[in-house]
């Protein structure tokens, strides 16, 4: 979406990402004298001040708002974006079967088409995330998408791109302004969890990370007492004991 500065933001990211590997190849048939120069991508340069996103994030009254003011369809996509803070690509390949009532969590499989998880991983649920999942899936056959709308051509997941327009439309009736993306629900998620003060190991895990490096670029600044806490409890303490003589002034 052309209107939607953070997806821009990630192309961009993307794009710097691919230009690094393909650098790092030609930088090694130069190396191994395969071509006679290196000047012509030498003066390529990557997108600058990408790296690090706005994380944009809803307050809870305009996560309501939001919720109130999307299609009946789309509103259970944007619950659930919001209840679990994965991505859509994830949300709309999730099926039945992959919410377990049990443990209240959503097993999110990687796939071909937006998988970045080799091995998947699994997303814990809120006491209010688990009673909505269990809600949408009461009954329902094991391999059925939990999340659907209907087309012309019938009941079906949602497919690529798909949430754009009722996003927009949502964003408008909602009285969102500016209006924001559906990434940035996943956003809304992750943020609000980090200001509540869940670690930020076990945010970057719910939300599928390796490590906590994203974590803390983009959101930790939300959480100031997590580092503050962890400099006062673990940096080293010299117990001096000497006479001082010197007293405030008030």
């Amino acid at each position: 979406d052309p209107s939607d500065d953070e997806a821009l933001r990630r192309r961009k990211v993307s794009a710097n990402r691919i230009l690094g590997l393909l650098k790092a190849a030609l930088n090694h048939a130069f190396a191994e004298e395969k071509v006679a120069s290196d000047a012509a991508w030498r003066r390529v340069k990557p997108f600058k001040s990408v790296n690090k996103s706005r994380a944009s994030y809803l307050s809870f009254a305009e996560c309501k708002r939001l919720i109130n003011s999307a299609e009946p369809e789309f509103r259970l996509l944007v619950r659930g974006a919001l209840e679990s803070g994965a991505r859509y690509g994830h949300l709309t390949t999730l099926r039945v079967k992959d919410f377990n009532p049990d443990a209240g969590t959503l097993h999110v499989r990687p796939t071909a088409r937006h998988g970045k998880q080799g091995e998947g991983y699994h997303i814990i649920l809120s006491r209010d995330g688990r009673a909505f999942f269990e809600g949408i899936t009461a009954g329902r056959a094991r391999v059925a998408y939990i999340f659907t709308h209907t087309t012309q051509n019938g009941v079906r997941e949602w497919r690529k791109s798909e949430q754009q327009l009722p996003m927009r439309a949502a964003c408008k009736r909602a009285k969102i302004d500016p209006p924001v993306g559906f990434h940035q629900l996943r956003h809304t998620w992750a943020s609000h969890a980090v200001m509540a003060g869940m670690p930020l190991p076990v945010v970057a895990r719910n939300l599928g990370h390796v490590d906590t490096r994203m974590v803390e670029r983009h959101y930790g600044h939300l959480a100031p007492s997590y580092s503050a806490d962890a400099v006062r409890e673990h940096a080293p303490r010299f117990k001096v004991d000497e006479p001082n003589n010197v007293r405030a002034v008030r």
